[in-house]
Parts: C-alpha cells; sequence; structure tokens
C-alpha cells in the first residue's frame, strides 16, 4: 500500500527545487538523498531525492529528474508517496497512519459515539477527526490521556474525553440548554 508523504508545490529559485507540504511526522526519514518515491500522477515520477532542505518552516525538495525551474514547475500539485511495507520496517512501533484509523468505531466505555473519518497530524499534536452519531465533526487531540486504545483487529478506539469534548464547538442551541 502506498502511503502519501507529501504534495509538491511551488518551484524555489532556478536550479529544480520545489516546496512542499509536509505529509509526515518524521521527514528527516523519508527525504533522504537517494530516497526514490512514488508519484501521482504515475507519469510524473518516480523521483529521485537529490537534497532536503528547510527554508524557515518550508521544506525544499530537490530531485534528480529536475534540472531547472520549468521541470519544477510541471511537477506542481504532485502528491508524492512512499510504500507502507518500507514505512513499517523503518518505524520504531509509535504512531499511526490515517489509512490505518479511518473507519474505526470511537467508543467512550462500551457505547459506540462516532467513526473515525481523517487524523490531523499537526506540530504540536494530531487531531483524530469523528463523525459522532448526530454526523456532527468532533476534533480530539490524540493523545494517550484521551486515546488509551487503539484496536485495529477488533476496528475500535477507545476515548476517554474530559467532560464537554463532544460539545466543544457546537452551537450554543445544541448544547442542550447549557446557557451562561
Amino acid at each position: 500500500m502506498q502511503l502519501q508523504v507529501a504534495r509538491i508545490g511551488k518551484p524555489h529559485g532556478i536550479r529544480g527545487e520545489v516546496t512542499v507540504q509536509v505529509l509526515t511526522d518524521a521527514p528527516e526519514d523519508r527525504f533522504v538523498p537517494g530516497a526514490v518515491l512514488t508519484v501521482e500522477p504515475a507519469a510524473k515520477g518516480p523521483l529521485t531525492v537529490i537534497s532536503a532542505r528547510w527554508n524557515k518552516d518550508i521544506l525544499l525538495l530537490g530531485f534528480e529528474e529536475v534540472e531547472d525551474r520549468n521541470g519544477a514547475e510541471e511537477l506542481r500539485g504532485v502528491k508524492l508517496f512512499i510504500d507502507t511495507d518500507e514505512a513499517d520496517a523503518d518505524d520504531d512501533g509509535e504512531g499511526w497512519y490515517e489509512h490505518e484509523l479511518v473507519g474505526l468505531k470511537v467508543k467512550v466505555g462500551n457505547d459506540v459515539v462516532g467513526t473515525v473519518t481523517a487524523l490531523r497530524t499537526l506540530t504540536v499534536q494530531d487531531l483524530l477527526v469523528i463523525e459522532d452519531t448526530a454526523g456532527r465533526e468532533v476534533l480530539v487531540p490524540f493523545v494517550e490521556a484521551i486515546v488509551p486504545e487503539v484496536n485495529t483487529e477488533d476496528g475500535f478506539v477507545l476515548l476517554t474525553p474530559p467532560a464537554g469534548l463532544f460539545e466543544l464547538n457546537l452551537p450554543e442551541a445544541d448544547k442542550g440548554g447549557a446557557g451562561r
């Protein structure tokens, strides 16, 4: 299975470097010189990393197959992937990929309260995106104190949410009459 690790943005400079939107929590492991990345659309690759450097908070990548700004411009919007078998071999056993979590039932105790629809990886902490039983989106910090168990075999994540977490972003009328 392929795992998306980045999306190429605009060219940077005249030597073929591109900016990338990083979608992995380990860019220093994924974008090393010599790494070969599968791309979508497939006609644009594969691409071999020859350089990776940070310019402020933006990752810049150079590829063996791209020599100038015109070539870099043709890559705008291209998605970069790695093989998940390769990622699992590098993995230290910590963390989850979005494709492993999406579709899992969300339980509080024995009650199913929703379904995981996405994982948002952010710099401070990751968030589980959950669609509750009423069809509303709920963002849950993906930390052990709130998500103590992820059981992919049985198809669920267990939550121990603090009081009010599921009502936090609801309009006042939906909060069960809790007035201020």
